[in-house]
């Protein structure tokens, strides 16, 4: 697709306009209209409220006082999508730019004189059935994606001061995130909950194995490889997952059922070990037998084609170059970014829009769940491509977040 780099292009011109700051899907607690009337207090009204922002295709952001502001998360998509735009082009301005971008991380992290070790979370408080998450608490995700963005930029010559907080993440996530409870091993969402979701216990297995790795320590790599089989145990017979194990938690969509598979396949790596090959594979015929239609169009449900979601799209991407890299997976993604590209993308603006519903349109811009994941997915993919068309031995096709750089271990 040739107007994919200059939608790429787009994508990075309006996030950098932006100071790479905007609204989020999640964000509506953030209101200072909310704060002002006291209602914030109670966690239905909490929880409606994020529902009434989250699925008006209006934005009334703007009217209820809910500012722009950088997410540790977004920000770390787009320091992995410019390294995979720097492998590709080798921009020296990529690579400085998204060093920027890390520093902010590294200034950003979770309250130090509380959390102590780096990790990171929203910019938002936000309600879930499952728990409530005050502002400035950390969360596995977002501590994880900051990881995997620390220990790309420190792959192409990062400062030491990368890996260390790389490291030291690590560590966090194996002293307040590890969970026994109802018979489950597993890394929870947050500190001190004790709700068991698949793909946030299998991101931080993954980056604990990897930093476990690194640091040559064989407890974190067992305990990453026993949280790993307890999801691995979990696996229906078709090869799919439920998001969790709270009762209200027995949906599958696509994109965690992609974390699930990526986060499963960078632990093996970390690993060293083929224990998790059947549940890959098996997870990874699921996944393509159920969350995609010919025409490359990417289901949310297993049963359900909508919403139709920029997200969704994205991982796909990213799943099926990063993890399932047959001739079949390639052709997928080749076809999920040509709809994406025809259904979601945005000429005028130069950006894509959140999701396509039954009845509208959403075109919010949002940040972090769409333009930041578009630009990744796009940047990752045509990296790809220029690793098989020109043959360059650069492990395109069979690249992974963590890589063996030669530069194993963490600073004293």
């Amino acid at each position: 697709m040739k107007n994919v780099p200059a939608i790429i292009e787009r994508l990075r011109t309006n996030l950098r306009q932006e100071d790479y700051a905007g609204h989020d899907v999640f964000d509506g607690l953030n209101s200072r209209f909310l704060r002002a009337t006291g209602w914030d207090r109670y966690p239905l009204v909490r929880l409606a409220w994020i529902q009434l922002f989250k699925r008006s295709p209006v934005n009334f952001r703007w009217i209820a006082g809910v500012p722009k502001k950088r997410n540790p998360k977004g920000i770390a998509l787009v320091v992995l999508g410019m390294m995979e735009e720097f492998e590709r082009t080798g921009e020296g301005a990529l690579l400085e730019e998204a060093a920027d971008l890390a520093r902010w991380l590294l200034q950003n992290r979770c309250m130090p004189d509380k959390w102590k070790n780096h990790c990171w979370g929203y910019h938002f408080p936000w309600e879930a059935r499952a728990f409530y998450v005050p502002v400035g608490t950390p969360n596995i995700i977002t501590t994880c994606y900051a990881v995997r963005a620390l220990l790309a930029l420190h792959l192409h010559g990062g400062q030491g001061e990368l890996l260390e907080a790389a490291c030291d993440a690590g560590r966090f996530i194996v002293d307040r995130l590890y969970t026994e409870y109802g018979g489950r091993r597993f890394f929870a969402y947050i500190p001190g909950e004790r709700a068991f979701i698949h793909n946030a216990s299998l991101w931080g297995a993954a980056v604990v194995a990897e930093i476990g790795r690194r640091v040559g320590d064989a407890e974190m790599k067992d305990l990453a490889y026993k949280v790993c089989m307890q999801s691995i145990r979990e696996q229906s017979a078709e090869g799919g997952w439920v998001y969790g194990g709270r009762s209200h938690h027995g949906f599958i969509d696509s994109f965690h059922t992609g974390y699930n598979l990526e986060a499963l396949h960078m632990a093996r790596r970390s690993l060293g070990t083929g224990d998790f090959d059947a549940a890959l594979e098996k997870g990874l015929a699921y996944y393509r037998r159920n969350f995609f239609l010919e025409d490359g169009t990417p289901k949310y449900y297993n049963d359900s084609i909508y919403p139709l979601d920029m997200h969704v799209a994205s991982q796909a991407v990213l799943t099926c170059l990063g993890v399932g890299r047959t001739e079949e997976d390639s052709v997928l993604a080749e076809k999920v970014v040509g709809w994406s590209v025809a259904n979601m993308y945005i000429e005028r603006s130069g950006t894509f829009r959140y999701q396509i519903t039954r009845w509208y349109k959403n075109n919010i811009r949002y940040m972090r769940w769409t333009q930041a994941w578009a630009y990744y997915a796009l940047a990752y993919y045509l990296n790809s491509k220029a690793g098989g068309e020109h043959g360059k031995d650069r492990n395109a096709w069979h690249r992974d977040a963590f890589r063996d750089d030669g530069r194993d271990g963490c600073l004293a």
